[in-house]
């Protein structure tokens, strides 16, 4: 089970990988969407010297489903299913509606009263706190990229970001 307080609970690749690219996105965010299969492709062809970490960043005023999709997101995370939610809901934006997040989570074999409605509200403080830690780095939108602790900027293109992963090895030898 995910410890729901630890900052980097939601881990894509090798947990010691050397180099962190750190995402502050919103699970209905079109550029967060487009940005993950280039961010997954970039771990999975680092030969374990990338790991992903995804920060809770929901732009509640734009996007209105944000904050219940990352509430179900930390639900299901408790169950060890985190990444499966994050792939569900970002390849269903247009399905983020409570009934939607319902499905989801029933979809995942988890009980859907956990998933959405007031039993995710006790997943607010983790979604809070992330949102407090994007504040602190200057996040204003999403998706906010971060390599060896560098604020990437510019669309997330693969050969870039594997750029960027080089200067964050480099800065560590």
């Amino acid at each position: 089970m995910a410890d729901p307080t630890a900052p980097d609970r939601h881990v894509y690749g090798d947990p010691l990988a050397p180099v962190t690219v750190l995402e502050y996105g919103d699970l209905e965010c079109p550029y967060c969407r487009a940005a993950s299969p280039v961010l997954r492709e970039l771990v999975d062809t680092s030969a374990g010297r990338v790991r992903l970490v995804w920060r809770h960043f929901p732009l509640f005023e734009v996007h209105p489903h944000a904050l219940a999709a990352a509430l179900a997101s930390e639900a299901a995370a408790t169950h060890g299913l985190f990444w499966e939610m994050h792939d569900d809901l970002m390849s269903h934006q247009d399905r983020l509606a409570e009934r939607d997040l319902r499905a989801a989570g029933r979809a995942l074999g988890l009980d859907p009263d956990d998933v959405a409605g007031d039993a995710a509200q006790r997943f607010a403080r983790a979604v809070q706190d992330d949102y407090a830690a994007g504040v602190a780095a200057g996040v204003t939108g999403t998706p906010t990229i971060f390599v060896g602790g560098v604020r990437y900027t510019g669309r997330p293109e693969l050969r870039r970001l594997r750029e960027a992963v080089d200067q964050a090895v480099a800065a560590t030898a």
